[in-house]
This record gives C-alpha cells, sequence and structure tokens, in this order.
C-alpha cells in the first residue's frame, strides 16, 4: 500500500540507524515495571466521572447526568474491552497485557475494581443525588410511599401505555430459556401455578420506548416519578392472572458488542458489516448486573441459563441501569444545570454587517483562523464554510472524511446539495466507526444515490482523521481551503466536545491533502508530508524524532519542553521516549483525559514528568503535540491519541499550527491548564489520581472551561494573524 519513508516535516537530518541505536540504549535503563495497567487506568478515569457526580458544588441536574454518563461509559468498556479480553482467552490468543500480568488474573483485578465502583456509583445515587433532588422538588419515590389515589391513577395509565406492549415469556418444558438482549432491562419473575401448585419462572423485558421514571399525576408543583420497572412490579397480577407470584427481581445482561471484521477476505465491506452487526445482538455474556435482593434460586437459575461465572455477576443496590437518569437531566429547571452558554461566533467570521453573512473563503484568504469549539461556533464556522463551498459557482470539488456524524447531519446535506450542483464530491466514510456502524451505512448510502462518490477507507485501517478539502477556482488559478479538525464533523458533539479547527489556504498544506486523499480513495503511494504527520507510516517516527530532539536538546543545556494534550496515553514506546527525556532534563507535561499508562513517580525516570486530567461539563477533546524546539514551537493538533490502534493501524493526521498568535493562544491555554490554581486530578504516588478543586483556604480553582468561555467572550473583532 505504501512504502515507509522518512518523514520530511522540518525535523532534521537525524540517521535512522543513529536514532534507533540512541533509544535502545536508553531502554537499558528503564526500569521494568514502568506502566500503570490501562484496563485499571481506565476504570480510574470513571471513578473520575463519578466524583463530579459526588460533589455537591457540581449543578444538581449536572450530577444526575454524571451518573448516567459513568454507567453508559462503563456498559461500553464491558462491550469492548472486557469482551476483548475474554475473547482473546477463550481462542487462545491471550498475550500479557501492557504490565505483563495475565489477561486472567486482569479480568479479576477488573472484577474487584468495577463492582466496588458500580456499588459506590449506586450509593452516590441513593444517598447523596435523589435526597438532594428531593429537596429541590424532583422526587423518584417508592410505590409504598404513593397515596391510593396516586396509585389508582398511575394503575390507569399502565393499563392504557404499558400492559399493550409487555411480553412474558414463560420457562418451561415446552418453552425454553429466552433470549436476553444486550443492556435491557428485565425481571426475573418466580410464579406458581395456583391449581398444580408447580412453580415456573418467567423473563419481562421492561420496554425501552416507554419513559424509564413515570410522572405521577397530580403532584401538585413537584416533579414526583416512580420507576417503569416499580410500576410492572406492582401490577404483574395483571399479567399472569390465576397464578400466584413469589418473587420478581430485575436484572441486566451485558454482551460482547465488539465488531470483527477480515476485511482481507471479502469483497463487499457494507454487507460483511451489516452481517456482523446482525451477529453483534447475539455476543456472548460478559456481565449480569442484579440487585442484592434476589434470591439464590433465582440467581442460580440465570447463572446456568446464560452461562456466566460468578466472577461475571454484580449485585448491585436498585435501581439498575441508571443509564435512565439521562431522562431526568432534560426536566426544565434552569437552576439546576450549568448556565447555559451560547457558542460564539469566531472572530474572523462574524460578518461585517449585523444581520448580514460572512464570506467564509475571504476571511480564511487573509489569514489562516483556528477555532476552539464549543466556545466557539461549529456551525458559523466549519458547516458554514462547507455550506459556502456548495454553493459557490467557483468551488469545484469537495473531499471530506466523516467518522462519526449526527442522523439530521447539515454537513451531509451540503455535501449532497455540492453534488447536485455539479461539484466533484468525495466523502470517505469510515462505516467502521465503533457503534456508528449502521447510522454511517445509512448515510453513506444516500450520499451515493446523491452522486457523491463514497469511498470506504483503506483495508485493514480505519480513517479517523478530519479532514475537508475544498478547490476553487481564483482567477482562472486553483486555489486550496483546507479544514483540520480534532474532533468529528458531528454538529451535536460540537456542542458538548473540546475540540480545535484550522481553516488555512496554505499551499502546502491543500498539496499535502490533495496527495492523503489520493492515497484514501485510490492506489497513490505517498511517500512524504510538508506540514502533516500522517499515521500510519510517518506519525510515530515523526513525534518520536520531536521527543529525541527536546531529550538532546536538555542535554546540551538547552531549554526543552514538551506539552501533549491527548484523550489517552498508553503506547509504551512513546512513553518510554518521554521517560528518556524526563531522565534527561526535559520538562514534561501530559494533560490526559482518560487511559495514562504512564506513572509519575518513578525515581531518576518521570521526576520531570507532569500529568494533569481534566474533566467537567465539556468534553476534551482535542489532541495537542508541542515541542519548545530551542526557542522554534513546533506545535501540531489533529485527531491522533498516544495509542497502538491511532498510530499503528487508523489514518490519522495532525497539523503544525504556525501563526505565532495561534502559537501563543494554545501555549498560554496549556498554562492555565497546567497551572496549581487551575482545578484538575493530579496523577501521583501510586498511580493514583487525587482531585484538587480548592485551595488551602477552601476557595474554588480556576476551573478551566469557565476561564477559556470568559477568555472567548472577551474577543471583540477580527485580530491580523501572520
Amino acid at each position: 500500500m505504501m512504502e515507509t519513508e522518512a518523514l520530511d516535516s522540518g525535523l532534521g537530518d537525524a540517521d535512522d540507524d543513529d536514532f534507533d541505536e540512541a533509544v535502545e540504549v536508553h531502554d537499558e535503563q528503564l526500569p521494568e515495571h514502568r506502566y500503570i495497567d490501562r484496563e485499571l487506568s481506565w476504570i480510574a478515569f470513571n471513578q473520575r466521572v463519578l466524583e463530579l457526580a459526588e460533589d455537591p458544588s457540581t449543578p444538581l441536574l449536572e450530577r444526575a447526568n454524571f451518573l448516567a454518563i459513568f454507567a453508559s461509559n462503563l456498559d461500553e468498556f464491558f462491550m469492548v474491552r472486557v469482551a476483548g479480553l475474554k475473547r482473546r482467552i477463550v481462542t487462545g490468543l491471550a498475550v500479557p497485557t501492557n504490565i505483563g500480568r495475565a489477561p486472567h488474573d486482569v479480568l479479576t483485578d477488573i472484577s474487584t475494581t468495577a463492582h466496588a465502583l458500580q456499588v459506590r456509583h449506586a450509593e452516590a445515587w441513593r444517598d447523596l443525588v435523589r435526597p438532594a433532588l428531593a429537596e429541590a422538588g424532583i422526587e423518584v419515590v417508592s410505590w409504598e410511599s404513593l397515596s391510593d389515589q396516586e396509585r389508582a391513577d398511575l394503575y390507569d395509565y399502565f393499563q392504557a401505555q404499558v400492559f399493550p406492549v409487555l411480553m412474558p415469556l414463560a420457562v418451561d418444558p415446552a418453552h425454553p430459556f429466552p433470549y436476553i438482549s444486550g443492556l435491557s432491562l428485565n425481571l426475573a419473575i418466580r410464579i406458581r401455578n395456583a391449581k398444580t401448585g408447580r412453580q415456573e419462572f418467567a423473563r419481562l423485558k421492561v420496554p425501552s420506548m416507554l419513559p424509564r421514571f413515570v410522572p405521577i399525576p397530580g403532584s401538585n408543583g413537584s416533579s414526583r416519578y416512580l420507576p417503569l420497572e416499580e410500576l410492572i412490579s406492582e401490577n404483574l397480577e395483571d399479567l399472569f392472572p390465576g397464578m400466584e407470584i413469589l418473587g420478581h427481581h430485575p436484572f441486566r445482561l451485558t454482551r460482547n458488542e465488539d465488531v470483527v471484521i477480515e476485511e482481507d477476505e471479502t469483497e463487499n465491506l457494507i454487507q460483511a458489516l451489516e452481517t456482523e452487526l446482525l451477529r453483534r445482538r447475539f455476543g456472548p455474556p460478559i456481565r449480569l448486573e442484579v440487585t442484592d435482593r434476589m434470591d439464590d434460586v433465582m440467581l442460580d437459575l440465570l447463572i446456568s441459563e446464560l452461562d456466566i461465572t460468578e466472577q461475571e455477576v454484580y449485585r448491585l443496590p436498585e435501581p439498575l441501569d441508571l443509564r435512565g437518569l439521562f431522562t431526568l437531566t432534560r426536566i426544565d429547571r434552569p437552576e439546576l444545570h450549568y448556565p447555559p452558554h451560547i457558542p460564539r461566533t469566531a472572530a474572523a467570521f462574524q460578518p461585517a454587517d449585523q444581520g448580514g453573512r460572512a464570506d467564509v473563503f475571504a476571511a480564511i484568504r487573509k489569514a489562516d483562523v483556528l477555532v476552539h469549539h464549543p466556545y466557539e461556533s461549529f456551525t458559523t464556522s466549519v458547516v458554514a464554510f462547507l455550506e459556502q463551498a456548495a454553493r459557490d459557482p467557483h468551488v469545484l470539488a469537495i473531499k471530506q472524511t466523516l467518522y462519526r456524524t449526527s442522523g439530521d447531519s447539515p454537513i451531509v446535506e451540503a455535501l449532497i446539495d455540492a453534488a447536485e450542483r455539479g461539484k466533484q464530491v468525495l466523502a470517505l466514510v469510515e462505516v467502521k466507526a465503533r457503534f456508528d456502524e449502521a447510522n454511517n451505512i445509512v448515510w453513506a448510502r444516500k450520499l451515493e444515490k446523491a452522486g457523491v462518490h463514497v469511498v470506504y477507507g483503506l483495508v485493514g485501517l480505519k480513517t479517523h482523521c478530519k479532514l475537508l478539502h475544498v478547490i476553487r477556482e481564483e482567477d482562472g488559478m486553483l486555489r486550496s481551503y483546507s479544514h483540520i479538525g480534532t474532533g468529528n464533523y458531528n454538529p451535536k458533539t460540537s456542542r458538548l466536545y473540546e475540540d480545535f479547527g484550522l481553516f488555512t489556504t496554505d499551499p502546502q498544506v491543500g498539496k499535502d491533502l490533495t496527495r492523503l486523499f489520493n492515497e484514501l480513495s485510490g492506489y497513490a503511494i505517498e511517500k512524504k508530508f510538508k506540514r502533516l504527520l500522517v499515521a500510519p507510516l510517518h506519525l510515530r517516527k515523526g513525534l518520536l524524532r520531536h521527543i529525541d530532539k527536546e531529550r538532546r536538546n536538555a542535554r546540551a543545556g538547552k531549554e526543552a519542553r514538551i506539552r501533549i494534550k491527548v484523550n489517552s496515553m498508553v503506547d509504551e514506546e512513546m512513553i518510554d521516549a518521554l521517560y528518556r527525556a524526563s531522565q534527561a532534563g526535559v520538562r514534561v507535561e501530559v494533560w490526559v483525559r482518560g487511559i495514562c499508562s504512564l506513572k509519575a513517580d518513578i525515581p531518576g525516570v518521570s521526576d520531570n514528568i507532569t500529568v494533569r486530567s481534566i474533566l467537567g461539563r465539556y468534553l476534551e477533546h482535542s489532541r495537542i503535540f508541542a515541542f519548545h524546539n530551542n526557542g522554534d514551537p513546533q506545535v501540531y493538533i489533529g485527531s491522533a491519541d498516544m495509542m497502538h490502534r491511532n498510530l499503528d493501524r487508523r489514518v490519522e493526521a495532525l497539523v503544525r499550527v504556525t501563526s505565532s498568535e495561534h502559537l501563543t493562544e494554545i501555549q498560554d491555554w496549556f498554562d492555565v491548564a497546567m497551572s496549581d490554581d487551575t482545578s484538575s486530578w493530579r496523577l501521583g504516588a501510586d498511580d493514583q489520581w487525587t482531585r484538587h478543586s480548592v485551595d488551602a483556604e477552601g476557595k474554588p480553582l480556576t476551573d478551566l472551561q469557565e476561564y477559556t468561555m470568559a477568555e472567548i467572550q472577551r474577543r471583540r473583532r477580527p485580530r491580523a494573524v501572520r
């Protein structure tokens, strides 16, 4: 496909053999146990999410939202990471983890840690958030606490809206144990036939299309709700007339829902993926959640029928599946949410006349534009850029990568509009984007029907880079308008995810994108890029050379510093390079949202490494790689995390930021994030994350996201960028 060649990106002329030899020599000086287990580090990340829910200073309905996020995160962790470990064990392909532990032992560690955290999560709802909501007039109540009239009203609702869609399934010699779908909430019911005295088991699925929390009529101004499963449980006699209800307990099953496709063995990727998505529904069980009140007889039956181990059983306080709290967070109580924030149009894209429409092309021609979402609007930058390109008669071609996008995406509509206007339009749709596969297939087919050239990337690689390239004819010449981002082209998540995007007319960036899109859509073999670092062939080597250059500068007595912001820091080769830089005296600052396998407490190895994590109302999502470079900063933004898959099994792209003003903006923002005066979690001794949110006097530390909001709101007019 491509040939490996030295990267040409202003990195100097370091000899490859000398570089590899230096790495090998320094590896011998690093201690054996120098990584944190990646799975346990992910669980530590989700604990940080839980700590936001436990924090009384977090707005109340946002606390409920973080409880729901925790539950959703953990579901995906089990469906993908735990499922992957189990699959490798079963297939005999299991290898030691990044810390050298056997997968069986890691599964035990995960079970112990995740179980304790799930209990803590349930207790946070029961003891902290639920009582606080009740004080604020939002009550989740039990059946026992209702008046006779309220029960009667709810029974009417049950008969009219719930009973018709319920499907009880009996288990007896004529009815085998039913299939239990992944993540569904169910009731396990034991009944006795009044005539024969025979005991039977029945399963009832709680309908997911109905509200999880049922409003109680006539609550006199307060918001009162009853969990749907409790309403059903209290009316089981209607479902089993003539039977005695002996017991009923909620339970929930998690299945392996990862998708594995052998692309080399199939001619049609879409058909293979659709087949695999059907199989996903029937993946093997990997976790059984039951209430701590479930009796042993019923639990033993579930364990036997579901073919699950005791280790995979999670006994938890009710209610199960707190993802349902997402529905409560939509209650219209603004004072219980974060204060509303309306993204500001980036200064460069603000129209000259109030109420007018900005000329996005003219703004980008004037100077590079760096946009910071969600503080600055995605709609008035990226969407406006693409919609103007679709309408502009001088635009000849549009090329874009789509990894995840929303169901009613204006991005897709703009591409369709451009194709219908006769422009050349190329959309690289990554149909293998996890859990968005089905959605992306739908949009890929819609684009194809409109005349868009749709391609699905390279065999064996996910295309994860965020690229948009517009070719426009101006004065008889072709000019490139380029956008390289750190986040998906998704208008919905752009309001929640923190990301950067760079707009530029730099001819070199245009050439790089032309080459890269040719490689993705055809059979071009591109060997070099000038202003981009591109995975899987050049990005790893390019970053390693930058890191090693800082190490050599430090050894030579020069100032040296590395700053990296990523979602995950896992790759051992990159971590070792940062350890070596630290040993040489380089100041290394790592800002990571999720997994971090790098240790910050190894004497003589990580003394100069600082690790921070910031979580809040927005999901920190941008990736930044900044190198001091002896006073000539080299700063990149893009889509790549420090994980094996990003560096070796995905198409990723980082673009070098060259504007002095943009470099200052990124460095100043990083200064605030890493300051001891800013609220964050700090990685310290024994691989523990400690939250620092107040100072010695108990006053709140700076909230980075609120600070950034305020800074960007203060920008009044476009500034010259050179």
